[in-house]
């Protein structure tokens, strides 16, 4: 319980920072409407550092099934412990979305676009093509889960109690990075939860002429990632075999 209670408060926290921050970009008449990309990828950034901080020390930190099955899929985590991680970041997630949804109501009312208001809750392709937007999703996440197991690696973060206070910081600089250098094409979901569970809360809530949630192409920011963890996952625990430099 610990851990499905850490997750969802985490995943939670992480959706109302990041779809907050995308909801003050393209809706209309906020006080950071059409501010631009840097900041959406910033606020992510900062989503991730909020997110991590608030539940390391309970499960983790997680907040993401690509990272969870990652972990899993080379022994880190308890495949017994995967569905109190998932089942918890999931619903963080969507309720992440109803709280965005009600913090921005008013200019949901008043923004006409449909993509901008499905764009608050979900990530979409900017060309769509259903190979290379999954390669997209698949190369992002790798990014990530390979970049958060290294760079929080005992040999790299040095004396005890560092790493848990400077790794967070580390994996929102890399989250950073990732819709700096790679969010163009898809949007950078790089995390199933981030983005089903909100998606789900565009299709239930009442959102105002919200047109459709596209789910055909929602299932790419679910596989895609799921594959590039487990790829990050693979290919640092053959890395980490080697010795590191003295």
């Amino acid at each position: 319980m610990n851990i499905f209670w850490s997750e969802l408060f985490g995943t939670m926290l992480l959706i109302i920072f990041g779809d907050g921050v995308v909801a003050n970009v393209v809706l209309s008449k906020t006080k950071g409407q059409n501010s631009g990309w840097i900041v959406i990828a910033t606020g992510w950034a900062m989503a991730v550092f909020i997110g991590v901080y608030a539940t390391n020390g309970y499960s983790g930190a997680h907040i993401n099934p690509a990272v969870t099955i990652g972990l899993a899929s080379i022994g880190i985590t308890p495949w017994s412990q995967v569905p109190s991680y998932l089942i918890g970041q999931f619903v963080g997630a969507f309720i992440g979305g109803v709280i965005v949804f009600l913090a921005y109501k008013q200019h949901f009312d008043v923004t006409d676009d449909k993509g901008l208001k499905l764009a608050v809750f979900c990530t979409g392709p900017a060309i769509r093509n259903t190979g290379w937007n999954l390669l997209t999703e698949i190369i992002g996440t790798f990014t990530l889960v390979f970049g958060v197991l290294t760079m929080t690696a005992k040999f790299n973060l040095g004396a005890p109690g560092f790493g848990p206070a400077l790794g967070p910081l580390l994996v929102a600089f890399l989250v950073w990075g990732i819709g700096l250098s790679l969010g163009g094409p898809t949007g950078y979901a790089i995390n199933p939860a981030r983005d089903l569970g909100p998606r789900i809360a565009h299709a239930v809530l009442p959102v105002p002429g919200k047109g459709t949630s596209d789910f055909g192409y929602g299932w790419i920011p679910v596989v895609g990632p799921i594959i590039g963890g487990i790829l990050g996952a693979l290919i640092y625990k053959a890395f980490s075999t080697l010795p590191p430099l003295s």
